[in-house]
């Protein structure tokens, strides 16, 4: 069965610093035409660090559009034409001060595909040197290690939501990387 959906015609609506939203034509795959809205997104990074004592570092930020402090892994969005990897380790030292000797790739996630093409790049990185962190100036985060058991728990029990932060987990978890 064919589940493809082709775009007969786009319509900008919004063009912001970071997303654009398109009103989109389609025809799907009965022949009928309908319309999809569309927030593109120039995709990000994120990664799950471990110290040298296995400990996992998150942030704890305050997220406007769901209005709430979240528990996240070190992220951020690629710049035009950015490397994923170069993305990641410069959130990484952007973030919490740390570069990482060590990296591995967990693959990507797609965020909320309903609506959006944003593509989260995910990584494991450990071997950590301390540096001085330099947030944007919109930023405010709070860093803290936790076990990887207590990072489990803290996703289990619902005091971590983050999608990205609960994949790169688990992946590097089933990828025998958090031991």
């Amino acid at each position: 069965m064919n589940l493809k959906e082709e775009k007969v015609d786009s319509t900008l609506k919004f063009n912001g610093g970071m997303i654009q939203l398109y009103l989109d034509e389609v025809r799907l795959p009965n022949g009928h035409n309908s319309h999809r809205e569309v927030v593109r997104h120039p995709g990000a990074s994120a990664v799950i660090v471990t110290d040298s004592k296995g400990y996992v570092v998150l942030e704890k930020q305050y997220r406007y559009p769901v209005n709430e402090v979240l528990w996240e892994i070190p992220a951020g969005k690629l710049d035009n034409g950015e490397d994923p990897l170069k993305c990641a380790k410069r959130e990484l030292k952007e973030e919490t001060g740390f570069v990482a000797g060590e990296w591995k790739r967990l693959g990507y996630i797609y965020t909320t595909p309903g609506f959006s093409d944003e593509k989260i790049y995910l990584f494991f990185a450990n071997e950590l040197k301390k540096g001085n962190a330099n947030p944007d100036e919109d930023e405010f985060v709070e860093i803290k290690l936790f076990s990887k058991d207590e990072v489990e728990c803290m996703i289990m029990e619902n005091e971590i939501v983050d999608s990205k932060t609960i994949a790169a987990f688990f992946r590097a978890r089933e990828k025998g990387f958090l031991n």
